[in-house]
C-alpha cells in the first residue's frame, strides 16, 4: 500500500495491521511486512511480484489522511493473469480506523476463501487496542521510527513511545515498543540499567495484555540477548510464536537461540521455514548464513549472503559477516576487491590484518606490525569482535581468554555464539575455554532439542452428516427455485445466512462435500444458467453478455474467463456449435 510521505507513517502502520490480522486466519499464507513493502511505490508488473514472493494474489492499494478522515482503497489481484478480483473505496472517520481495519481484513479473508478454498475465518480480525486516537497515531509514528533498526530510528521511536503512554497509560503496545528498545541497546551495549528498563516496561504492558506476541518477542529477547537464559528466552519466542505462527521477527529470534546452543539443524528448519513467509527480508538471509559460517559451511554461508545484500546492498550485518567467510575461504583477491568497493564494511584494516594471521603461508603484501596497537585502541561498537579475533591469531591466547570471560560475565551479545565461532577454534585447547563454555552452556541451561514435529493441516469436520445434508437441500432448493446465484453481489457469508448456517461451516461443505470453493459453485451455476439462456430462441435479440449479466455475472473478463475455462471454448464459439 501506498501513501504520500508526510503520512507515511500511518499507511505503513496500518498495512501492517492488516497483514497481522490475516495471518491469524490459520491455513493462509501471508507475506511478512518486510518482503511486502519491498514492492511498495513501484510499478512492477503483478505477475513478477506474485514469481518472486511465491504468492498467487496480491493485496494493493492506498490509504490517504487528511484531518479526521481516512481513505483507503484496496484491491485483490490474481498473480496468474492480473485479474481484479475484488476492488473497494472505505472513507471513514479516523476514529473509526480500527473498524475499517477489521472490516477490510475481513473482506480480503472472505474474498480469498471464495476464490481458492476452505479457511474459517473469525467473526473479527482485529481488536482496538486503544481507544484513544492521538496515542495510536503516536505509536503508529513510533513504530515507523522503531523499524528502521538504527540507532537513531531506535532513539525516535522511545521518544515517541514515552510520549504515547503519558497520554494513555491504559494502551499496551507502546509499553511492549519501549521494552523491546531498551532490550536491544542494553544487550549490545552492556548496560544493565537499561535492561532494567525493559524488565519494568514489560511488566506495565504484560498487566494490560497478557496474550501480546509482541510483548512475549520482546520479553523472550531480553532475557536471550540481555541475559543470556536461554531456557526462559526459548519459552518466550515459543509463546510469541503460539499467539502469532507467522510472526517471523520471533521465529527469526528462536532460530538465533537454537544457533547460540549450536541446535544447527533446528535453527535452519526455522530460517528456511521464515524466508518461505518473508523470501525478500536480507536479515533473515543473513540469518541463515550466520548458521552456516558457525557450522563452517562458508560457501553456503556467502550464497545467502550475496542474496542479503542483492536485497539490500547496504545491510551492514551481511557485509561484516562476507567479510569473515572470505577470510576463511582464503580468498585475498575477492576479500581486498570486497573491502574496496563496499562503503560500509566493517573494520577493513583490522580484516586485511587477520586474513594475514589466518592465512601466513600466503604471499600477500600485508603489513601485520600495526595488529599488536589495533588489540588496545577502542575500536567502538561493532558487530564482530575483532579484537577478541586479533589476540586470538596473535597468538595472545590468555588475554584472548581474559577478554572472553569478561564479556561473558557483561553478558554481551557480540560473543553470545562463541561456542561455535571459527576464529575461536585455537582456544578449544584450553581447560578454561572448556570450563567457560560449561558455564554457559551445560545441559540443564538449555531448552530441550526434540525432534522437529511438523503440524498436519487441519482436516476437522465442522457438520455433522444430518447437518451437511440437510444444509445442502437448502442450497439445492434456493438456487433451483429462487435462482440466489442470479445476485451478481452474492458473497459467502450472504449465501450462509440464506441457509441458515455460518459462513465457516457453509465454506467447509462446499470445498470438503461439493468439491468447489464458493467461486467454483457460483460461477458454474451462472454458466449452466446462461447456457439455457442463450439457447432459448426467445432470447436472440439480446447479447451474449447481457445473457451473462442476467445469469448474475458481473464482469465480462471474469465470464469469458471462467466460461472458457469449464466448456473449453469461447461463449461464442460454444453457441455457434450448440445451435441446431
Amino acid at each position: 500500500m501506498s501513501a504520500d510521505p508526510e503520512n507515511e507513517y500511518f499507511s505503513d502502520g496500518i498495512t501492517e495491521e492488516i497483514i497481522n490480522a490475516l495471518t491469524t486466519v490459520k491455513g493462509l499464507k501471508v507475506i511478512a511486512r518486510t518482503s511486502s513493502f519491498a514492492f511498495k511505490n513501484k510499478n512492477m508488473d503483478v505477475r513478477t511480484i506474485g514469481e518472486q514472493l511465491g504468492v498467487n494474489t496480491v493485496l494493493e492499494g492506498s490509504v490517504r489522511k487528511a484531518k479526521n478522515r481516512v481513505r483507503i482503497t484496496a484491491q485483490l489481484i490474481s498473480t496468474l493473469d492480473g485479474t481484479h478480483f475484488w476492488s473497494k473505496n472505505f472513507d471513514r472517520d479516523l476514529e473509526d480506523i480500527f473498524a475499517v481495519q477489521d472490516e477490510i481484513s475481513l473482506h480480503i479473508a472472505d474474498k480469498i476463501r471464495e476464490n481458492f478454498g476452505h479457511l474459517n475465518v473469525k467473526e473479527h480480525l482485529i481488536e482496538a487496542p486503544t481507544h484513544n486516537i492521538e496515542a495510536y497515531d503516536l505509536y503508529l509514528k513510533g513504530r515507523y521510527q522503531h523499524l528502521r533498526w538504527d540507532g537513531e530510528g531506535i532513539r525516535n521511536s522511545v521518544e515517541l513511545y514515552e510520549h504515547c503512554v503519558t497520554i494513555d497509560p491504559s494502551f499496551a503496545l507502546p509499553y511492549f515498543g519501549l521494552a523491546y528498545s531498551y532490550a536491544m541497546y542494553g544487550s549490545w551495549g552492556n548496560n544493565k540499567n537499561i535492561l532494567q528498563l525493559s524488565e519494568e516496561n514489560h511488566r506495565k504492558g504484560f498487566k494490560l495484555d497478557k496474550q501480546s506476541s509482541l510483548g512475549y518477542f520482546g520479553k523472550a529477547t531480553l532475557q536471550f540477548w540481555g541475559q543470556w537464559d536461554f531456557i526462559e528466552g526459548h519459552k518466550n519466542f515459543q509463546k510469541a510464536l503460539e499467539i502469532n505462527p507467522s510472526y517471523t521477527e520471533a521465529e527469526e529470534g528462536l532460530c538465533e537461540l537454537y544457533t547460540a546452543v549450536g541446535y544447527f539443524e533446528k535453527a535452519l528448519w526455522h530460517a528456511d521455514n521464515i524466508l518461505r513467509i518473508n523470501p525478500l527480508s536480507p536479515n533473515h538471509y543473513f540469518t541463515k548464513a550466520n548458521i552456516h559460517y558457525l557450522e563452517e559451511g562458508y560457501s553456503k554461508a556467502l550464497e545467502c549472503l550475496d542474496i542479503s545484500l542483492s536485497i539490500n546492498p547496504d545491510f551492514t550485518h551481511s557485509i561484516a559477516l562476507k567479510q569473515l567467510c572470505l577470510i576463511l575461504t582464503k580468498d585475498y583477491e575477492k576479500l581486498n576487491e570486497f573491502l574496496d568497493k563496499t562503503p560500509l564494511v566493517e573494520r577493513p584494516e583490522e580484516c586485511r590484518v587477520l586474513y594475514k594471521l589466518v592465512n601466513p603461508d600466503e604471499d600477500i603484501d600485508i603489513d601485520i606490525s600495526r595488529a599488536s596497537f589495533m588489540i588496545k585502541e577502542d575500536l567502538g561498537a561493532a558487530l564482530f569482535p575483532w579484537q577478541l579475533f586479533l589476540l586470538v591469531h596473535l597468538g595472545k591466547h590468555e588475554m584472548a581468554l581474559d577478554f572472553l570471560d569478561e564479556n561473558i560475565k557483561l553478558r554481551s551479545g557480540q560473543i553470545i555464539n562463541y561456542m561455535n565461532i571459527p576464529f575461536l577454534r585455537p582456544l578449544n585447547q584450553y581447560e578454561r575455554f572448556r570450563e567457560l563454555l560449561q558455564a554457559t552452556f551445560r545441559k540443564e541451561l538449555l531448552p530441550p532439542n526434540p525432534e522437529i514435529q511438523i503440524t498436519p493441516p487441519d482436516s476437522k469436520t465442522l457438520m455433522s452428516d444430518t447437518e451437511a445434508d440437510m444444509v445442502s437441500e437448502k442450497l439445492a432448493l434456493g438456487m433451483s427455485e429462487e435462482k440466489w446465484f442470479q445476485n451478481p453481489s452474492l458473497s459467502l457469508r450472504e449465501l450462509a445466512d440464506k441457509v441458515n448456517t455460518s459462513s465457516n461451516k457453509l465454506s467447509w461443505l462446499l470445498n470438503d462435500r461439493i468439491g468447489q470453493n464458493f467461486n467454483e459453485y457460483i460461477n458454474k451455476l451462472r454458466i449452466e444458467d446462461f447456457k439455457e439462456k442463450a439457447l432459448n430462441p426467445n432470447n436472440n435479440h439480446l447479447t451474449l453478455l447481457g445473457l451473462a449479466y442476467d445469469s448474475g455475472f458481473s464482469s465480462k473478463s471474469v465470464f469469458n474467463t471462467f466460461f472458457k475455462k469449464n466448456e473449453g471454448l469461447t461463449p461464442k464459439a460454444w453457441l455457434k456449435s450448440n445451435q441446431i
